[in-house]
């Protein structure tokens, strides 16, 4: 089974972390959403999206991406990281995947460390995170998603 990550994440890494995690778990190809690159998914049985969460939103570039490359009717997933909550975040993400007709198998999302705008004058939040704990539950989403369609 051939798996793509379509991923952003700059700040702390915070959802790089996770997706390394994952990596320990099977093969997939992460694919950065910010470089610019021929980019074809139609090759892949299954696409996850991943991105940090910035006010309540997965990073912009993440939603554009998947409107431009993510081909109709693949079965798609998501991974967050965040300070505080995952909130609504996944609203678009959704949207996209239905203008796509693309089946949702599941979402992953656990805090990660946040100095993002003004919560770096009180020295961020969720610190240490992602944890063991948190690699740990992103490997089991992993486990399950993957055996969730054989």
């Amino acid at each position: 089974m051939k798996i793509a990550i379509c991923y952003y994440s700059r700040h702390h890494g915070n959802t790089r972390k996770v997706l390394e995690a994952l990596a320990g778990e099977g093969e997939a190809d992460l694919i950065d959403v910010t470089t610019r690159q021929a980019v074809r998914l139609e090759g892949y049985d299954r696409i996850g999206f991943a991105s940090g969460v910035y006010y309540g939103k997965f990073h912009p570039s993440v939603p554009a991406f998947a409107r431009q490359y993510l081909p109709e009717g693949k079965p798609v997933f998501f991974l967050c990281t965040y300070g505080a909550s995952r909130g609504k975040s996944l609203r678009e993400m959704e949207a996209v995947a239905r203008e796509k007709y693309c089946p949702v198998l599941g979402a992953f999302g656990c805090r990660g460390y946040d100095t993002f705008g003004p919560l770096k004058l009180v020295g961020g939040i969720a610190k240490g995170h992602p944890n063991g704990r948190d690699l740990e539950n992103a490997r089991k989403f992993w486990r399950q998603m993957k055996d969730s369609l054989g």
